[in-house]
């Protein structure tokens, strides 16, 4: 099977492709990307060596889309991930929009030209910020937890976390919009060209080889921040850290993926799913403190109670679905994907600043 990978030498994607290079090597794979990440082309020299074939190619370009080779399945890993994209001043919205959305348009093309399967990586952030926002919540253990009541298991949210039934209602970023969009087309140009389509909806996703920043590969970020002792700072909600984010490493992807290239097909409801680490993965900034301080040292972190655009105090995705359906769960548990950013901190003293971009 030929396995084409779009944003291969971004974090997701090139951990996609070694894990299906180690796990199942019987498939062919090549991706490609436009480099524009710092630190992407870091990745690429390994995947190489691993026969990878990696190919430059901007989604966007309808004319470097033509070029690339006929593929079974193309997993489309490639976004601007930040929630705060094409309203930070640093990325237009245009932008935005143009690489999310309109790319997403190019690779369903290809996947109607070809006769290939699609699979989108989504993300949680489609869910509603508002209903988010307004879910009660108590501290426990120096972390936000939802007070759920009786008619919140209606509204999608539950002991176990927020479910594909949870409203994805305005606001919920200009990247989530996009990425909601592309779930949306995918979906129907399933339908319509009789192509397999699968959607996945991803927790905050983490691991050794992130690029970090502050509002995106926030575990990354916040390890290596600590680390090496940069200013760090607990950002609205009163300034506590509290505000809770689920956990997966993107390796424990593969073996759902491999499900999908060989499933039959299956109705439209079933087509989208919630991929996340779950209650047992969830994390709060302060906690995250607490254990930089026990594996390094104190550093002070300071506090900024104003709010930023489209924050929430608590998101974890509830699985329930994909096990139900898969019988997929997690592989890797949070202490281990800590190590290993932690691990990767020490070697690459630099890393910072080499994916600040």
């Amino acid at each position: 099977m030929k396995v084409l990978i779009s944003g291969i030498c971004g974090f997701v994607g090139s951990t996609l492709a070694r894990t299906f290079a180690h796990e199942f090597p019987g498939h062919q794979l090549l991706g490609f990307d436009n480099f524009i990440r710092p630190g992407s082309e870091i990745n690429r020299a390994e995947l190489k060596k691993l026969g990878v074939k990696v190919l430059h190619c901007d989604l966007r370009s309808q004319s470097d889309m033509d070029t690339l080779p006929a593929c079974d399945w193309l997993i489309d890993a490639a976004a601007n991930p930040s929630v705060l994209a094409g309203v930070d001043g640093q990325t237009s919205s245009r932008q935005l929009v143009e690489h999310n959305l309109f790319g997403t348009v190019n690779l369903l093309e290809y996947c109607k030209r070809h006769r290939a399967g699609f699979i989108l990586l989504s993300t949680s952030r489609v869910y509603s910020v508002d209903a988010l926002a307004a879910l009660p919540v108590v501290v426990e253990d120096r972390a936000f937890k939802p007070r759920l009541t009786g008619g919140t298991e209606a509204k999608g949210v539950g002991e176990h976390g927020v479910t594909e039934a949870f409203s994805t209602q305005a606001p919920i970023s200009l990247y989530g919009a996009t990425k909601l969009a592309s779930e949306a087309l995918a979906l129907e140009y399933g339908q319509t060209f009789e192509m397999p389509v699968w959607i996945n909806r991803c927790g905050v996703l983490a691991g050794a080889g992130q690029f970090g920043r502050p509002d995106q590969g926030i575990f990354s970020y916040w390890i290596n921040s600590w680390l090496h002792r940069r200013p760090l700072k607990y950002i609205g909600f009163d300034g506590t850290g509290h505000q809770v984010r689920d956990c997966l490493h993107p390796r424990d992807l593969v073996p759902l993926l491999e499900k999908q290239f060989a499933a039959p097909k299956h109705p439209v409801e079933d087509r989208v799913v919630n991929l996340s680490g779950g209650t047992e993965s969830a994390t709060s900034l302060r906690q995250l403190s607490d254990w930089c301080k026990a594996r390094f040292a104190f550093h002070s972190v300071t506090s900024d109670p104003a709010p930023r655009a489209f924050d929430i105090p608590w998101l974890v995705l509830d699985s329930a679905k994909a096990t139900r359906l898969w019988n997929w769960r997690p592989r890797t548990p949070v202490p281990a994907i800590l190590d290993e950013i932690a691990t990767h901190a020490r070697e690459h003293p630099d890393w910072l600043e080499l994916s600040a971009g």
